[in-house]
């Protein structure tokens, strides 16, 4: 006689540090709020060991993975077919896998992001200057949906010079399409101040300081770290300090997991309230 009961699909979050990650928390809440039977764990992955650790996650039956620093890049390269997005950035957060264990890469990172600041942050990103910080796989997989969103200037800055023209170079085309003003800068050299700042680096998990100087900030700036948590503290205090508005990426955390669950699993969990119910977590967590 047939069984009644669904099975289980195995997912999982690769990086290197993970064990700090949210997204477990997160997938099972949308688990239960969608009555979908998935598990999803953390995947500590050694720094050359992408390709090894996702094959063992095929060989399991494993559906799907979220990729963290610094691993994007290499999930982008390890994909069977890739979006548009992915083709654009080179990065890639979300991996599909079929029943076939062929690999789809898309990524959700830079929708998470622009839902975070417009819908939940309530700001406006069309017609304002934006400074990203960084050029690794976590810029580049946010570039695209904020040039979409039509703001007047997007600034681009690196240590590395050169990476962070190269990101700008690979996004001119959309850029021009959305009439936005795109250009690279020097993150030792920095010059202008900005409406919005995101910071893109793994400064905050190294803690390695703030990466920029507080003249890019304008009263009532954005600035917004993509880390979350004692991570982004420092960040948020600097940015407070100057008279600007600190926000952690615990709300793209949230947005752009609920993507990735989307393309799992075909169904758009609540991510608003997960949100808040997370805030509440992490809230409880700092006071005991």
């Amino acid at each position: 006689m047939p069984s009644s009961i669904p099975s289980t699909d195995l997912y999982c979050v690769f990086g290197n540090p993970v064990a700090h990650s949210r997204s477990p928390w997160i997938h099972a809440r949308f688990a239960q709020l969608t009555q979908q039977p998935i598990v999803y764990a953390r995947r500590l992955v050694p720094l050359s060991g992408f390709t090894q650790d996702l094959q063992c996650l095929i060989d399991q039956g494993g559906r799907g993975c979220n990729i963290t620093v610094p691993f994007k890049l290499d999930a982008a390269q390890a994909a069977h077919s890739r979006s548009p997005r992915v083709e654009l950035a080179g990065a890639a957060n979300t991996l599909v896998i079929d029943a076939q264990g062929r690999i789809h890469a898309d990524n959700t990172d830079g929708l998470g992001l622009v839902a975070d600041i417009t819908r939940n942050a309530g700001v406006a990103i069309t017609g304002k200057d934006i400074l990203l910080i960084g050029a690794g796989g976590a810029a580049a997989g946010v570039l695209g949906p904020l040039l979409e969103q039509n703001p007047r200037s997007i600034t681009v800055c690196n240590r590395t010079f050169s990476k962070a023209q190269a990101l700008v170079d690979q996004h001119a085309d959309l850029a021009k399409t959305q009439k936005v003003a795109l250009l690279a800068q020097e993150q030792q050299a920095l010059q202008g101040d900005f409406d919005i700042i995101i910071n893109a680096t793994a400064a905050s998990l190294q803690g390695a300081g703030i990466p920029v100087p507080a003249s890019v900030l304008r009263a009532g700036s954005l600035a917004y770290d993509m880390m979350y948590g004692p991570a982004a503290a420092a960040f948020l205090q600097w940015a407070q300090a100057h008279g600007a508005v600190g926000r952690d990426g615990l709300g793209m955390l949230v947005e752009q997991a609920a993507e990735s669950f989307a393309l799992w699993r075909g169904v758009r969990p609540p991510s608003s309230q997960v949100l808040q119910e997370l805030r509440e977590v992490l809230a409880q967590e700092a006071q005991a």
